[in-house]
């Protein structure tokens, strides 16, 4: 179940992320419909994320019959905020209010300091968490399909 903080589009990413981190050691590059039709994800968006991604350094990319996408980069030093980042670069949504014209009163004040409060915590985790961290989630949960 996807989270309402984050877009499809940055479930994917990571979700490809992974993929792309358990196949590390695969001398061969992972093809787009591989991961597509593995996780469910629609092709036209899964070309549209790996470009950006690829724009980012995240993943490289090799053409041809036999082509696919690999990490640009060790597990260890991709976190969630670099995909996130990347995939969803909207606005903090405690700036997205409507402006009133006036001083917001100690009750609004009260409610916007929480939402601040948990912003700041996400970003803390999505900045500390890494695609290995994830990896070891996969691991720790038994899954015989992913025992890397």
């Amino acid at each position: 179940m996807r989270g309402a903080l984050f877009s499809a589009r940055s479930e994917y990413a990571c979700i490809a992320m992974l993929e792309l981190a358990v196949r590390r050691h695969d001398p061969n590059p992972v093809p787009l419909n591989s991961i597509a039709d593995m996780h469910g994800i629609p092709k036209r968006f899964l070309v549209q994320i790996l470009l950006q991604l690829k724009a980012a350094g995240l993943v490289g990319s090799t053409r041809g019959a036999s082509g696919g996408y690999h990490l640009s980069r060790e597990p260890e030093a991709i976190m969630l905020a670099d995909i996130i980042g990347v995939i969803d670069r909207s606005e903090n949504p405690a700036d997205t209010r409507a402006s009133t014209g006036t001083d917001p009163s100690p009750l609004a004040r009260a409610v916007h300091g929480v939402w601040t409060e948990i912003l700041a915590a996400q970003q803390r985790l999505l900045e500390t968490t890494s695609i290995a961290d994830l990896l070891t989630r996969v691991n720790s949960s038994h899954d015989m399909m992913y025992q890397i």
